[in-house]
């Protein structure tokens, strides 16, 4: 599944960015670097049982076991305290990247209820690209029958891109399905 992505990468991507941003040098042609899936638990201070869960289901998600994050100061108002897990992690690289990005792109995000495309100014000016995800259900790893509380997950895109305009046309030709502006 991921070999599929790679060889799309050269054989497709390559030759259209080179051409359109008119590079000389194929190392400067803008790859996808890392995508970062983070769920934030913010209930999770008053009940243990809900990172369990959450750990499980971005392990299943992600195919590697996440990194639990933990809080680096108290807030009383959130009752708190420093070092008390409140979401966990995981940084995709190399050939598992691309199978997520795949799987993200051909199956998850179709199954969004009401799905029209991701908005293209979700871009942070240096061609990274971030989208949030309301339900973890539209992930076919996750069994419905199992979840007990639907949980959000940021996804983080880091690319080689220098600019927005590569960085969109790069997803652009990996797939990603932006709205038409």
């Amino acid at each position: 599944m991921a070999a599929r992505l790679i060889e799309k990468y050269q054989k497709t991507v390559v030759p259209v960015l080179t051409k359109e941003f008119s590079y000389k040098n194929v190392m400067a042609v803008p790859r996808i670097d890392k995508i970062t899936v983070n769920i934030g638990m913010g209930e999770a201070t008053q009940n243990a049982k809900l990172m369990d869960s959450a750990v499980n289901e971005l392990t299943q998600i992600a195919g590697q076991k996440p990194v639990i994050t933990k809080a680096s100061k108290s807030i009383a108002q959130f009752k708190l305290r420093e070092g008390q897990a409140i979401g966990c992690m995981v940084t995709l690289r190399g050939a598992r990247m691309y199978e997520f990005f795949d799987r993200l792109v051909n199956v998850a995000l179709p199954r969004v209820r009401d799905f029209r495309g991701l908005s293209t100014k979700s871009f942070d000016g240096r061609g990274n690209y971030t989208l949030g995800i309301k339900d973890q259900l539209i992930f076919p790893e996750i069994d419905y029958a199992k979840v007990d509380k639907t949980k959000g997950m940021n996804i983080s895109i880091t690319t080689t891109a220098r600019t927005d305009a590569e960085g969109l046309a790069l997803l652009k030709q990996m797939g990603m399905p932006f709205r038409a502006a």
